[in-house]
């Protein structure tokens, strides 16, 4: 799974949840941790559980029993209703991103040793006989069946997967009257309405340090937010380092290496956590600059890009929507 780029700055004690009828629900899926408030006079854990197992069900790599497991595996062609709608919405943001963001990186990500399997450091030579099962345009569904142009094509969803999870919990409390809710997986968010503080809540956004452990965490900003999700990539939470080289987990379906872009790490902003985590990824994939035409031609995304310009130092480009929603000291 990908990184953790958001703290949320909310912190609820239960007991406070219960005296003004909000709801709090901890604990871990997806190999992270989640944190979901809301307000309700019902407890909808087992509930919210449900929902997210939904995913793990459908579309993780490590479920073996999984539908995108036994699809990567060739033991069926036959597809569940989120695999196709995840597929719909990544084959959606691959078009609009011009190729930077694609699930079928499976095989690149198991070589450099960031999926199921335990390999490093692939030669030249390996990435490129890879390339051949790389790009989603090699994959269509046709009938509620899986499609694939070449054989032993293989599906990573992890770079989205997590914020269709905060969606499943965040459209099953809508669908509940649920009108204040934050629901937060691995740090990917998904808000409504007011925090147990009657105001929006607030959400912070990391500087980009490299740890992969999480101990050390400081904000770059906080962010005002009464709706919407965000997402943030980032490739200094997750990687390794041989003979002085670091090697990220975010890996460029156009080259099969890993990436080596000016953004040290990309928070999106969007309707849904799904689209921000996927945009989130393909900018790390794109860079400053590619990065952020397409955010200005995209009214519904917004971004903040934390990079390193070319004097070695850190600075933040945010979007004009999303300034307005920092919040002022």
């Amino acid at each position: 799974m990908k990184r953790l780029g958001i703290i949320i700055c909310v912190l609820i004690a239960c007991a406070g949840c219960q005296r003004n009828m909000y709801r709090f629900t901890e604990g871990t899926v997806y190999g992270t941790t989640y944190h979901i408030s809301y307000k309700s006079d019902k407890d909808y854990a087992a509930e919210i559980r449900r929902e997210m197992e939904r995913v793990n069900g459908s579309l993780s790599m490590f479920n073996k029993k999984s539908t995108i497991a036994r699809l990567n595996r060739g033991e069926t062609d036959r597809t569940d209703s989120l695999f196709v709608r995840l597929f719909a919405k990544a084959a959606e943001i691959h078009a609009k991103t011009g190729g930077a963001f694609d699930i079928t990186v499976a095989p690149l990500v198991n070589a450099w040793g960031f999926g199921y399997k335990n390999e490093r450091l692939p030669s030249a030579e390996k990435v490129d006989s890879l390339l051949q099962y790389v790009g989603m345009e090699k994959l269509k569904i046709e009938d509620g069946r899986l499609v694939k142009a070449v054989e032993g094509i293989q599906m990573d969803a992890s770079s989205i997967a997590k914020g269709l999870g905060v969606d499943l919990v965040a459209e099953f409390l809508e669908g509940q009257g649920v009108r204040d809710y934050m629901v937060e997986i691995g740090g990917e968010v998904r808000v409504k309405g007011q925090s147990n503080k009657s105001r929006p809540w607030h959400i912070g956004i990391d500087k980009p340090i490299d740890d992969e452990a999480a101990s050390r965490r400081e904000l770059q900003f906080v962010l005002e937010m009464g709706e919407g999700a965000l997402a943030t990539s980032g490739n200094y939470r997750r990687f390794y380092v041989v003979d002085g080289k670091k090697y990220s987990h975010t890996i460029n379906p156009k080259t099969g290496f890993p990436v080596q872009q000016d953004i040290l790490g990309a928070s999106v902003y969007a309707p849904t956590c799904m689209e921000a985590d996927a945009y989130a990824t393909a900018f790390m994939v794109l860079g400053m600059e590619k990065a952020k035409e397409i955010v200005e031609a995209n009214p519904s995304v917004e971004a903040c890009f934390i990079y390193q310009n070319e004097q070695g130092e850190r600075e933040a480009w945010v979007s004009e929507k999303l300034k307005t929603l920092i919040l002022k000291d």
